[in-house]
């Protein structure tokens, strides 16, 4: 059993030694080839070769800013996300609602609306500050102070 471990352990350090070894310079050579084929049978520039060759053709993404964030906007985002909270009744939910008292919900409930709250407005929102998020104004607030808009 001892040698069978023994032999588990040096394989796995022998493959995690060639992925990081040979991955890299399989692609490499793969690289260089396709440069002598394209340098012997073309009379391009080798520099144009290379910002040429398909592994530097990735397209390039531009990205707008994000829109403009107004409390107004926050409140609407917030707003729709709970509502589409299966948990929360959509005719009690207001700002001033609180999740465990007058939504009935837990505290993993609380945990899941703070995640989907981070996911919409695309920042990671610290434990120690998600404990103090009891009411949809209170996510509201924290983002505005977060993204610093005053109103």
């Amino acid at each position: 059993m001892a040698t069978l471990l023994k032999n588990v352990r040096s394989f796995s350090t022998i493959a995690n030694f060639l992925v990081r070894t040979t991955v890299p310079r399989l692609g490499a050579v793969a690289l260089m080839r396709q440069l002598n084929c394209h340098h012997h049978c073309s009379s391009r520039p080798l520099q144009l070769q290379i910002l040429q060759s398909p592994f530097f053709s990735q397209p390039l993404r531009w990205y707008a800013g994000k829109p403009p964030l107004t409390l107004e906007s926050i409140q609407k985002r917030v707003e729709l996300v709970l509502r589409l909270y299966d948990k929360i009744n959509p005719d009690k939910l207001t700002l001033d609602s609180h999740f465990i008292n007058d939504l009935s919900l837990d505290s993993l409930d609380q945990v899941e609306i703070i995640m989907a709250i981070e996911d919409e407005f695309g920042f990671e929102i610290p434990d120690a500050d998600s404990e103090r998020l009891m009411r949809p104004r209170d996510i509201v607030q924290y983002i505005a102070d977060k993204e610093d808009i005053f109103d």
